[in-house]
């Protein structure tokens, strides 16, 4: 993401809660989860419709369901929503996003859920 570090995602990474999508030696995109909750999901724009956003976001959700019972939940950025609605989650509410860093401004989000 513009204006973020690699020191963003060190914890992540060596928590083990971010994995990537390579297309040709190349990373593409990533997405980060914890129990319940999948954090962060992005694509690069030159890799959006191949199906690398779906596979993260799959991975994504069966790991956050890992020791954990319940809904999965995501703050969706407005552009978003169509991508997760056609997964199955479903707006909640709207708000700003409680995974933003100091490099990065206030995101508008809105708050989805996939039920069990």
């Amino acid at each position: 993401m513009d204006g973020c570090s690699p020191e963003t995602y060190l914890e992540g990474v060596e928590a083990g809660r971010i994995r990537v999508a390579e297309l040709g030696g190349r990373v593409v995109g990533y997405v980060d989860f914890e129990p319940g909750e999948v954090t962060r999901l992005f694509v690069l724009p030159e890799a959006a419709g191949r199906g690398v956003g779906t596979r993260l976001l799959q991975l994504g959700v069966r790991l956050a369901r890992e020791g954990h019972s319940g809904s999965i939940v995501l703050e969706s950025l407005l552009n978003a929503v169509g991508f997760y609605e056609q997964q199955g989650f479903v707006a909640t509410g709207k708000g700003i996003s409680s995974h933003g860093t100091a490099e990065t401004p206030p995101i508008k989000v809105l708050r989805m859920v996939l039920s069990d």
